[in-house]
């Protein structure tokens, strides 16, 4: 696999919603295949168009020509909405730093308080991943039954 470095990361673009619908499905801990993601409403078309109007905003990580992460962010709420990696990217640094790029883009674009939902449960990855970044948890849940974080400035 090579350095942790040997990735390129970039702005995802209307066309990156195709790919990243599949990747997530293929992903270690919260997996969610393309169909379970259409049956609510999330389809590579939607994704594209939501990516063409600015309501998501995201960054794409490639090794070489193949995408092995991704994390979009809702300009209209606030909320770091998706972050997802291919197995065996993690541990690398991608995460954390797709995960900056999202949280930079909504600190610019005027948010003081960021959230996203995580799993409650300690023993799976996202748990602690967060919380050693310094998201906290609200004491609430999502209709996902996931907890939800906040990151707040300064």
């Amino acid at each position: 696999m090579g350095s942790p470095r040997m990735y390129t990361l970039r702005e995802a673009s209307p066309s990156d919603a195709h790919e990243c619908l599949r990747l997530r499905g293929l992903t270690r801990e919260n997996a969610v295949s393309v169909e379970r993601l259409a049956s609510i409403g999330i389809t590579a078309q939607s994704w594209a168009r939501d990516i063409d109007s600015g309501k998501l905003v995201g960054w794409v990580a490639s090794h070489g020509t193949k995408m092995a992460g991704y994390c979009f962010d809702d300009r209209t709420t606030g909320e770091v909405v998706v972050l997802a990696l291919l197995p065996q990217y993690e541990a690398k640094g991608m995460g954390r730093r797709l995960l900056s790029h999202v949280t930079e883009n909504l600190r610019e674009a005027g948010y003081g308080t960021l959230f996203l939902g995580c799993a409650a449960d300690p023993t799976v990855r996202s748990y602690g991943f967060y919380r050693h970044l310094g998201w906290r948890s609200t004491g609430q849940t999502d209709q996902n039954g996931d907890e939800i974080l906040e990151l707040r400035s300064g």
